[in-house]
């Protein structure tokens, strides 16, 4: 199963490890997630479950929204997204149930999605690390500047993709593979080693990876 969970980042901080080296971590806030609605193949034509997490005021959100969370029993979330699931697993959930942060633990890798910090309009050097121009020989206005994008004559346009200025981040990013160097499930707090995208106290979603880091022979 590739059970994915809710959560926010608290910060970052470093550890010791067992053989004394200093490990960069994320400190992140796991849950607890409360399930809202239990999808199966026979009804939705998929399994999954629907998570809440995050407390808000009832008056902040939609009429047919406190519906949906009166009818789980569940008090209002701020975030309501789904985790999809293996056909048959959807059996193991029920709406009002209670998911902490004790689903992970010490060891397993982890895939952390967020919206990474937005930077506002950049140009191509801290946007996409160009070199730039010469500072001299008769460069001028253009020592920071992108130089040359399209193609002469042909095909006489931009090809898309091309490596411009513009917005920067604020974007859906996803770090793969990182791996959980502690959990504390009394806190619902877990850290990973190395560094999440986004802000303090932006959500994250965290799910099990999807990929497996290999090893290399010794």
């Amino acid at each position: 199963m590739r059970m994915s969970l809710f959560g926010r980042k608290i910060g970052m901080t470093q550890i010791f490890s067992e053989k004394g080296n200093v490990l960069p971590v994320t400190v992140l806030e796991v849950g607890p997630c409360m399930v809202v609605q239990v999808k199966t193949p026979e009804k939705n034509s998929y399994s999954a479950v629907q998570l809440g997490f995050g407390d808000v005021k009832e008056r902040r959100v939609t009429k047919p929204l406190r519906g949906h969370f009166k009818k789980a029993g569940v008090s209002p979330k701020a975030i309501l997204a789904e985790t999809r699931l293996v056909p048959g697993e959807e059996k193991n959930y029920q709406a009002g149930q209670e998911i902490k942060a004790d689903i992970f633990k010490k060891g397993d890798r982890v895939d952390v999605t967020g919206i990474s910090i937005g930077r506002g309009f950049a140009g191509v050097m801290k946007r996409h690390g160009f070199h730039g121009h010469k500072a001299s020989h008769g460069t001028h206005e253009s020592k920071r500047g992108l130089g040359a994008s399209g193609a002469c004559a042909t095909p006489s346009r931009v090809y898309k993709g091309r490596k411009m200025a513009g917005q920067m981040g604020n974007t859906r990013v996803t770090v793969m593979n990182l791996e959980i160097v502690d959990v504390r499930p009394e806190k619902n707090i877990i850290l990973v080693k190395g560094a999440v995208p986004g802000w303090k106290t932006g959500f994250l979603q965290i799910k099990t990876s999807v990929k497996t880091k290999k090893t290399k022979k010794k």
